[in-house]
């Protein structure tokens, strides 16, 4: 492979962004094209706006680029879930051990960070730069200006790490022998907001993930440090449940005052953001392979998942650790680096794909189902008990940087079927605490090499 010093990457999300920063560190001369104004300057960020739930996995990367400590000022951790059913009494469910959490961010103010830090580097972003034609055997690409101009660049090596829609995946896909499909779930997601109280204070426990399952869909929310909540609804596009239902300002106000009462009354903006905001579909998308001659595929664009396990920022990330982590086991030779980066990631991007998609069930119809809270009561035993033995799956995958996302749903599995088992014992729920847990333990033979 010839010799790689210039690398152009498409995008400067969280993932482009982070990574012309791990890119810049080893020598290389890196240059972004990303198609969006600059938020910084001009205000108002292109992106979706969910806030994001910033985990191990990510931290470790940012560790790695000097950047943790800055992020973790911006974010707001969350210990567990607070749970809001329809009727009855709230109830917390921790995220994992005492001292366990995961971190409430904003998008915008991370990405913000990352392009700081990246321009700090060296790094050249183009921005209102629109990726034209890519030549993937030159290694070409056309960008287009504001003004419509188009401009050609070659360079040693291109990224794309633009996003679930990349239009250098799209090149990839006009040529042969490449895998690609994608998947929407009927949901969609609409961004609303609670505003801090008068006095400038939480109206909701900021230590919790706040969630409101119901069924068929959900509503979440984040705690941001002005101290208002990010709420996002997921909620089916058609229906009799839908948004397509909700077409009016009385049948808004109607619904969420009688499916979300503990929260309509600190929603005073509720209709204002319900009529701007949009509905936003979900998606999630596989493709193989990642590399093709001089051209790689990075984070959503070779691996886009739906929101569920708050992982999509986190895997892209892992992305970029590991494709450092590489460089440095084969001495930046890049024809062993690019093909064993995906022979690495690929499996990591299937299996928290599926992952994300099955806490969509749990999230929305399980939380508050008193055999998958006793379920969660057992499996929290079983780990204090055997910790290295019996590590619940949300565990492996959020405060687990160690463990690959694919032997965390495999063993998942695993403990699923287990689990099944002992939750048809007869009268369980008023003796699970007297079960021979060292014999759950040994159903399993864990092996996380």
């Amino acid at each position: 492979m010839k010799t790689i010093k210039n690398i152009s990457i498409a995008g400067a999300g969280l993932v482009g962004s982070l990574l012309a920063i791990y890119l810049t560190r080893r020598g290389y001369r890196v240059t972004i094209f990303e198609r969006r104004a600059d938020f910084r300057k001009k205000g108002g960020y292109g992106g979706r706006s969910i806030n994001l739930a910033l985990s191990n996995r990510g931290l470790r990367a940012l560790r790695e680029v000097g950047l943790e400590e800055a992020m973790r000022t911006k974010a707001i951790p969350m210990h567990g879930r607070q749970v809001h059913p329809l009727e009855g009494t709230q109830s917390f469910f921790p995220y994992g051990k005492e001292g366990e959490y995961i971190n409430s961010i904003s998008r915008s103010g991370l990405n913000a960070v990352l392009m700081d830090a990246a321009e700090a580097a060296g790094v050249r972003i183009h921005f209102e730069s629109r990726m034209g034609q890519v030549n993937l055997n030159q290694t070409s690409f056309t960008w287009i200006d504001t003004e419509g101009q188009s401009h050609t660049e070659t360079s040693d090596l291109l990224i794309g790490a633009d996003g679930a829609f990349s239009a250098v995946r799209q090149a990839m896909q006009a040529g042969d022998r490449f895998e690609f499909s994608q998947s929407y779930i009927e949901h969609g997601y609409k961004e609303l907001t609670i505003p801090p109280a008068a006095d400038g204070s939480f109206q909701l426990d900021p230590k919790a993930l706040h969630i409101w399952p119901r069924e068929s869909f959900m509503l979440i929310a984040l705690p941001n440090p002005d101290c208002s909540f990010t709420c996002t609804l997921f909620f089916p596009f058609e229906g009799p449940v839908s948004f397509e239902k909700l077409n009016s300002d009385e049948a808004i106000d109607g619904f969420f005052k009688k499916t979300f009462p503990d929260v309509y009354g600190i929603m005073p903006d509720l209709l204002q953001d319900f009529r701007e905001n949009p509905a936003s579909s979900l998606v999630t998308m596989r493709c193989f392979p990642w590399v093709k001659n001089h051209t790689l595929l990075i984070g959503d664009a070779a691996h886009a998942i739906v929101p569920f396990y708050g992982q999509g920022m986190n895997a892209g990330f892992e992305d970029c650790r590991v494709l450092n982590q590489l460089l440095d086991d084969y001495q930046d030779d890049w024809s062993k680096v690019l093909l064993k980066y995906q022979e690495l990631r690929k499996p990591a991007g299937d299996a928290i794909a599926q992952l994300a998609l099955n806490n969509f069930i749990e999230m929305r119809d399980l939380v508050d189902d008193p055999d998958f809270i006793l379920q969660k009561k057992i499996e929290g035993r079983l780990h204090a008990l055997f910790p290295d033995k019996w590590i619940p799956q949300y565990s492996m995958v959020t405060f687990r940087d160690d463990i690959p996302y694919a032997v965390a749903y495999e063993t998942g599995q695993k403990q699923l079927t287990i689990m099944k088992e002992v939750l048809r014992m007869p009268d369980i729920r008023n003796t699970w605490e007297q079960l021979d847990f060292a014999s759950i333990v040994a159903k399993l033979n864990l092996n996380h090499s």
